[in-house]
């Protein structure tokens, strides 16, 4: 089961995934935790360049190709690898962010994100996504404090745009998940990390019942 979590910046989506992560493992299933950009030595450097602060010159367009170039690395080192061995895979953003970031935050043409993340996923698609919403006063906040605490690279880049940018990303997420409401299940991340981990936890073992 490929199962992706999504939200803005500091929505709780790193926190929650490695919970799920634990709670799946305990209960037995063979997990794979893995995110975007990055989850293998090439990823991890297009990330570098994607995320780095001093890389705002960066125009759009090399954005949405780069998240593009970094996914398919992923998808052939990692992804597809666990999948075809039974595993459960979760991954910290996917395709649903190329589409909120980039077409809805940036505005480049849905349809041409479209195919971007067509060449770059070869059909593979979630099965479940996880989609952590809060308001984006309250997700920049944690993001920043978590940012300033961190004693590695200042990955920032996203964190640094204007609140008007966060807030059509967050609509974007909103709309794809009227779109799509069998594949996405949305939870109010402004609880505690261990309110929305149970209800997440719930969530997905309903699903793996269900299959």
């Amino acid at each position: 089961m490929f199962i992706t979590f999504e939200g803005i910046e500091g929505c709780g989506k790193s926190t929650q995934i490695r919970l799920l992560a634990q709670a799946l493992t305990t209960a037995g299933h063979r997990v794979v935790l893995t995110r975007e950009p990055g989850g293998c030595p090439i990823g991890d450097q297009v990330r570098a360049v994607l995320l780095d602060a001093g890389n705002r010159t960066m125009v759009a367009m090399t954005e949405l190709l780069l998240y593009g170039a970094a996914r398919a690395q992923h998808l052939a080192e990692v992804v597809r690898p666990a999948l075809a061995q039974g595993q459960i895979v979760l991954c910290d953003r996917f395709s649903d962010a190329t589409r909120a970031y980039q077409a809805f935050g940036r505005g480049i043409d849905r349809q041409l994100v479209e195919q971007v993340n067509l060449l770059a996923c070869q059909g593979l698609a979630p099965d479940s996504t996880l989609l952590l919403d809060c308001p984006v006063e309250t997700g920049l906040t944690r993001a920043r404090q978590r940012i300033d605490a961190s004693s590695g690279p200042r990955e920032e880049r996203f964190e640094l745009e204007a609140l008007e940018f966060h807030q059509r990303v967050r609509d974007g997420y909103l709309a794809l998940a009227a779109e799509e409401p069998h594949r996405f299940v949305t939870f109010d991340a402004t609880g505690t990390p261990t309110q929305v981990a149970a209800r997440i936890a719930a969530a997905v073992t309903r699903r793996l019942d269900a299959r």
